[in-house]
This record gives C-alpha cells, sequence and structure tokens, in this order.
C-alpha cells in the first residue's frame, strides 16, 4: 500500500452530446482544442503543475481516441511506477458488470484504486473544462478550514447562473445551500466540478449512496445536497482566473476564438504554467508564396497556400490556393480547396472539403429542429465528411456523413438545415 496525500479522480467518460457531431466518435474530452491540444490535457496539466503524479482517468463512452492519447501519461511525466496515470474503465467484477450510473457510481466502483494508494485527500476533476488552476492552493485551504469536502466556484454572470449549480455561503466561504440549476438563484457561485473531499468521509458517503435505489448517483443531485443536510463541514473555494465549460458548439467556438484575441483571454504561452501533450511528428507549418495568416493560430504540418484570418488551424492540415477561411476551426489533417471559401465553421478530423466550395454563408436563420446545438450561426462538419466540389452551405448546417456530388446537386442547403448521409435532414 502506497501512503499518498492526495491523488485525483479525473473523470471523462462524458458523451458530451451537446456538441453533436464532433462527439459522434470520441468522448468530449478528447475533443480537438486549440490547435494542437485535446480537452482533456487541462486537467491533467493542473494535475501535473499542481504536483499530483497520481491520477485516475475515469472513462466510459466511446473511449479509444482518449487511451491513445494518454497511453502511459508521459506527455505529462506520469509514466510511473508509484503512481502516475491510470485508465479506470467499468469492468465485470463477481460475475455482474454495469455501466457508471453517475459520476458518484463511477468513483464507487474504483473505490480499491483509490485505497491501494491510502490518500488523505481526493479531489475530484471534470475531464472537459478548460482551465488553469493550481490545486495546491485549493488543498491548503481545504486544511486550514479542516473540510470534509471543498467545492471549487467561480462568479458567473447572473443571467446564466441557472444553468450551473450554485453555492450559497457565508462571507467566509462556508457552505449553508446548494441550489442545482436554480430558477432564481441567490447567488452567482457556480460549481466548477473541482471537488476536495477527506477520503475517509467520501468513502462513507459513497458506500451509503450505492445503497440508495432512489439516488441518480450523482455528486451535485445526491452527495454534495447529502453532506449538507447532515452538517458536514463544506466550503467553497473561489477561482478568479478563466474557466471555460466548452459544452455547447457556441462556448467552443468562443474559446478557441479566445486564444487569438490581441491579449488572449486565456494564455497558453505561460512558461510558468504549461499545458502538456502528445506532440505529432509532423514539419513546421509552410506559408505559400500567395498564402498568409493573421491573428492565426497553426500547428504543426499546415500548408497553406491561401488566406486565413482570426482562426484556429490544426496540425497536417492543407488550405489550397485562393482559398480564404475566417472565424473557423479546422480539426487535424483537414484539406480545404482551392477557391473555397470558409466563414464561422467548426471542421472536424479528417474532412475533405472540395473546390469553389462557399460555406457559413447568408443570414444566419434560427434551426427549428435542433435549436439548443446549432442556432449559434456556426455551421459544422462532422470527422471524415466529404463536401464536394462547387457546393454552397449556409450557417447552422451540420454535415455528419459522406455525401456523393450527385446527391448534393439535388440538395438547396440552406441556413439551418442539418444534412446527414444520403441527404435527409436531421
Amino acid at each position: 500500500m502506497h501512503n499518498k496525500e492526495i491523488i485525483a479522480l479525473l473523470l471523462a467518460g462524458g458523451q458530451g452530446s451537446r456538441l453533436g457531431v464532433l462527439t459522434k466518435h470520441i468522448a468530449k474530452p478528447a475533443v480537438l482544442y486549440g490547435g494542437k491540444y485535446r480537452i482533456i490535457d487541462f486537467s491533467l496539466s493542473n494535475c501535473v503543475n499542481s504536483d499530483i503524479d497520481t491520477v485516475g482517468v475515469l472513462t466510459q463512452y466511446q473511449p479509444l481516441e482518449l487511451n491513445a492519447h494518454i497511453g502511459i501519461g508521459k506527455p505529462w511525466d506520469m509514466d510511473r511506477i508509484n503512481g502516475g496515470v491510470t485508465i479506470l474503465s467499468p469492468y465485470v467484477k463477481a460475475k455482474v458488470g454495469e455501466w457508471y450510473k453517475g459520476t458518484a457510481n463511477a468513483v464507487f466502483q474504483n473505490i480499491h484504486y483509490v485505497d491501494k494508494h491510502n490518500p488523505e485527500y481526493v479531489i475530484i476533476l471534470s475531464g472537459d473544462h478548460v482551465y488553469k488552476m493550481n490545486y495546491s492552493n485549493m488543498l491548503d485551504f481545504h486544511k486550514e478550514n479542516n473540510a470534509d469536502a471543498t467545492i471549487s466556484v467561480i462568479n458567473v454572470p447572473w443571467e446564466e447562473a441557472g444553468r450551473y449549480g450554485i453555492m450559497n455561503t457565508d462571507e467566509r466561504g462556508k457552505i449553508y445551500e446548494f441550489e442545482e440549476k436554480p430558477q432564481n438563484p441567490k447567488s452567482n457561485l457556480a460549481s466548477m466540478g473541482v471537488y476536495i473531499f477527506k477520503w475517509s468521509v467520501l468513502k462513507e458517503y459513497l458506500i451509503r449512496d450505492d445503497q440508495n435505489d432512489e439516488s441518480a448517483h450523482d455528486f451535485g443531485k445526491n452527495i454534495i445536497p447529502l453532506m449538507l443536510g447532515e452538517g458536514r463541514n463544506m466550503w467553497a473555494y473561489k477561482f478568479n482566473g478563466y474557466w471555460k465549460d466548452v459544452g455547447t458548439i457556441q462556448a467552443y467556438w468562443e474559446s478557441n476564438m479566445d486564444l487569438i484575441s490581441r491579449v488572449p483571454d486565456f494564455n497558453l504561452f505561460d512558461p510558468a504554467w504549461k499545458i502538456y501533450t502528445p506532440n505529432p511528428v509532423k514539419p513546421a507549418h509552410y506559408i505559400g508564396p500567395n498564402g498568409s495568416i493573421k491573428k492565426t493560430i497553426a500547428a504543426e504540418g499546415c500548408m497553406i497556400y491561401g488566406k486565413v484570418k482570426n482562426s484556429v488551424i490544426s496540425s497536417g492540415v492543407y488550405i489550397g490556393e485562393g482559398a480564404v477561411v475566417e472565424d473557423s476551426i479546422i480539426m487535424t489533417d483537414s484539406y480545404i480547396g482551392s477557391n473555397t471559401y470558409i466563414n464561422k465553421c467548426i471542421i472536424g478530423e479528417e474532412v475533405r472539403i472540395g473546390n469553389n466550395v462557399k460555406m457559413g454563408i447568408g443570414e444566419n436563420i434560427p434551426n427549428e429542429l435542433k435549436p439548443s446545438l446549432y442556432d449559434s450561426g456556426i455551421t459544422v462538419v462532422g470527422e471524415r465528411a466529404v463536401v464536394p466540389d462547387d457546393c454552397q452551405i449556409g450557417k447552422n448546417v451540420v454535415i455528419d456523413a459522406y455525401l456523393t456530388s450527385d446527391e448534393y446537386s439535388t440538395l438547396n442547403i440552406e441556413s439551418g438545415k442539418s444534412v446527414l448521409k444520403g441527404g435527409t435532414s436531421e
């Protein structure tokens, strides 16, 4: 048994359904971000920068890409014998196997992993938020208050507070009430999904929760309210930096755009707090004689013969002669043909877009079919989709599959229409 003061459990099994086609084949924490990273890199890097060297990553939905990305944890200096990073997937035990039924149940099913390290404290993290945070400072705060649980919170705009779990505290920061997505919030202190618990206390509540058939087995819905109701010593740790839940198309696009402002709202160039990730084995990017980039992140291996402005371009992307890309995110190994115009689009990995295509044009007509996902004016193309030559595609369009030239020629792809394989609407 190895004694660790604190270990991390990183919840990375979510489907991320609000990201639509971007998470059709991969878990949300594995989605590309910022040209070269994946979303989970931020929580993992926060751990290593905070001197937390033991991390269990709890996966479930479409884990293949995520597992391959993490590997043995070498980019985060976690390829070690005593500790390091461990992938924790649901498994069969005593001839019974089941999916994780909730965030609390996911941790409950891995009690033996935690006990093996015998920590005094456990920090629970989400694998799908973008931020830089020193967890050591939060742990010091937790110890100073002899807390049973400490929950990291951040001020959100009042008009958005109803989307979050809200912590109501006294002037010292001690929590006296928790409201899950309240209609009339009493404060705007939103939970960031970062929790530190005394392990002995959390273990007791996880066991009790598992025995409750009426529980949703969730930290926000069950564990935290129960602990508060029983008078446990619980505190809110206020975080003042950049934090973004990139769980919607709009939030994901906005957060990427934050990286390329004149003074970035989220600085990835800070040498004191590096974000680590596996680096692709690709040459430096190349800008052709008639190509140009302005206010753009361009990763390794890009070949840019057109003009790119205010965009994030991942590794291995090809942009043809005469093409114009504006206000867009182009993911790894995608191909943009010659004389193609792309405006305010998210292009998935290994997508092929033909010549003379116009994408993201026209007025922003709300998508009546899925307004919660695609009302942002952003056109989204899923992984490995193919867009043939000479297409004109409006805003709020979702392309999720290969369509032949004949199928495209019979379609009037207008703003607000989602397009799937065979030319059917979603």
